[in-house]
């Protein structure tokens, strides 16, 4: 297993309050933030959203983002990836921006990898450094083998067992557990390892600045 380079967090609105402050002192080094779900919509933008990002950076941590994803076709996806450019613009994020892609399980493996490329393509043009999240076992049932060496790959698999369906080199960020505990926030919390130094080459890429 490569070496962990950085430890973080994602977070969403059912997180509740969060003391950031208290979360970098415990030893975390960056979050990931949920913009918000689906296409544009004013119910659908996570509400913790902005000050999440406006604390996290205040307090010296690391920031990424996600963007869940209901799309059912290429067209869809690029719709909310676009609601996602619209959430981000005017910020700055040392960790990757990802498309959440969970509920497309019905769908062909031909109509998701395309529907993950729509999504991040369309990121990229404006400027992302751009990735997808999902379980372990969609990266092999849904996608072609080509999706996690072209984009960054952010695997769930929890309770500590380590992605069986990616190889190991093409996993950036591995999610272990939903069920952590962290300093400064109040019940469980999404625990990732990250295995590559994102705000390094991030930084010397110039992406991620919207």
């Amino acid at each position: 297993m490569a070496d962990i380079k950085l430890r973080i967090i994602d977070l969403s609105k059912w997180n509740g309050a969060v003391d950031f402050a208290k979360v970098k002192a415990s030893g975390i080094d960056g979050v990931i933030i949920r913009t918000g779900f689906g296409v544009k919509s004013p119910k659908q933008v996570d509400k913790r959203f902005e000050e999440y990002y406006a604390k996290a950076k205040a307090a010296g941590l690391y920031v990424g983002a996600y963007h869940y994803s209901y799309a059912k076709d290429v067209p869809g996806a690029v719709k909310e990836a676009e609601f996602m450019l619209e959430l981000i613009k005017g910020k700055s994020f040392a960790l990757p921006v990802y498309g959440d892609f969970e509920e497309q399980g019905k769908l062909s493996r031909t109509v998701c990898t395309e529907m993950v490329k729509a999504f991040c393509d369309r990121l990229e043009i404006s400027g992302a450094w751009a990735g997808i999240y999902s379980y372990d076992t969609f990266f092999k049932d849904k996608l072609t083998a080509d999706i996690p060496k072209r984009y960054t790959a952010w695997v769930a698999r929890v309770e500590n067992v380590f992605p069986k369906c990616v190889p190991e080199g093409n996993i950036g960020i591995w999610q272990y557990s939903w069920k952590g505990k962290v300093g400064g926030i109040s019940g469980d919390v999404d625990m990732d390892y990250c295995y590559k130094d994102f705000p390094t080459m991030i930084k010397r890429s110039g992406l991620n600045r919207f």
